[in-house]
């Protein structure tokens, strides 16, 4: 592997940090609107700018496109494995989310369609406002790697590297990651337009909830509920086709 061109250039690294500080707030701030309140923002913030310097320190220009893209998939790492170590869920509400997928899949196979968020409810004995706390809680994390249906820690690394990257690594795990981005670009698909269009505007656009409210002329918690319906129809879809531990 090259060395970083940046990493003993101090004034061009120091000049990167502050150059990039903006896109750590905004990844933080992105993610913090799904989060429970007592999580500090500002330690999250700190994870990002950790995750930013190793990433100065450790772009490869000969194998990353650009520095811009491989700063950002290294400061989403950090701030989830600081919400990780911080095990921001609790096993009790954890719990509540696996109870919730797992009813909604078995619905789906009774019914023979799509369960409505009414229907889940009653199966789970949940009034409204608590089905909604749980989904809103579901919406948080899309897949975790350690969600992911592969038998070793590697293997689970490997493919994380080959969806993030596209590179061509072992063949089997080449296999995989294709079969999983076509099965979620088939789920995604299959969504409604609402649905779509947030999911498009938060993950390509990486547009707030609030600046996506205001192009589809919505409140930011529709829009918020919009997204963490999207996510857990797409998390039901990686469950089904095997891709995704229930």
């Amino acid at each position: 592997m090259t060395a970083s061109p940046y990493r003993n250039e101090n004034e061009t690294r120091n000049r990167l940090i502050t150059e990039y500080l903006p896109f750590v707030k905004r990844i933080v701030h992105r993610m913090a609107v799904h989060l429970p309140s007592h999580v500090d923002v500002e330690d999250l913030i700190h994870a990002g700018v950790i995750g930013l310097i190793q990433s100065i320190d450790r772009f490869d220009p000969a194998r990353d496109n650009t520095l811009a893209t491989f700063a950002m998939f290294r400061i989403r790492g950090a701030v989830l494995s600081e919400l990780r170590s911080r095990d921001v869920l609790s096993r009790s509400n954890r719990k509540k989310v696996r109870e919730m997928q797992q009813t909604w899949i078995y619905l789906e196979q009774k019914l023979g369609r799509e369960a409505e968020d009414s229907e889940v409810a009653l199966e789970l004995g949940m009034t409204a406002g608590e089905f909604e706390d749980v989904r809103r809680m579901a919406g948080f994390s899309f897949v975790s790697i350690d969600d992911m249906d592969s038998p070793s820690d590697g293997e689970k690394a490997n493919l994380l590297s080959q969806l993030v990257s596209g590179e061509d690594q072992d063949a089997l795990v080449s296999i995989r990651a294709q079969e999983i981005k076509a099965a979620l670009a088939k789920a995604i698909d299959e969504l409604s337009e609402k649905e779509k269009t947030v999911v498009s505007l938060y993950y390509v656009d990486e547009l707030t909830l609030k600046e996506i409210g205001a192009v589809m002329n919505l409140t930011e918690s529709r829009i918020s509920q919009i997204h963490s319906g999207a996510i857990i129809h797409l998390r039901k879809k990686l469950i089904r086709n095997g891709f995704v531990n229930n």
